[in-house]
């Protein structure tokens, strides 16, 4: 079975566990995915030294766009599964920049993925 990420050959930035690329259909300026070069469903099948490499990769894409985007915040989410909205099966972090203004009211921020749950 062929999978997106496990074809992937160019990255913006990678270590010997991981990659970040930019989103193909961001939801920000800047908004980078972080994932394994091993194929792992989802965040839960991965073990701990995978989840501090990605995590270490979450680090450095931060930085980098810290200096190209300026942005006011993040957000830092996946998808585990197909009831929590995963389309891809292969564990990928997303890295979202956030900005004043790209929301009427961001409080609630991640609880959004449920809208009428995120404002409490």
């Amino acid at each position: 079975m062929s999978c997106l990420f496990c074809e992937r050959k160019e990255f913006v930035l990678e270590n010997d566990a991981g990659y970040a690329i930019y989103d193909e259909n961001p939801v920000s300026a800047g908004h980078m995915l972080i994932i394994p070069k091993k194929h792992v469903t989802h965040f839960f099948e991965a073990d701990e030294h995978l989840r501090m490499k990605l995590f270490q990769l979450v680090d450095d894409a931060k930085h980098m766009l810290d200096n190209q985007y300026h942005p006011d915040g993040y957000n830092i989410g996946m998808n585990c599964g197909e009831m929590a909205g995963q389309s891809i099966m292969h564990l990928h972090i997303h890295l979202i920049p956030r900005y004043q203004g790209d929301t009427a009211d961001p409080k609630g921020g991640i609880r959004g993925v449920i809208p009428e749950r995120m404002h409490y």
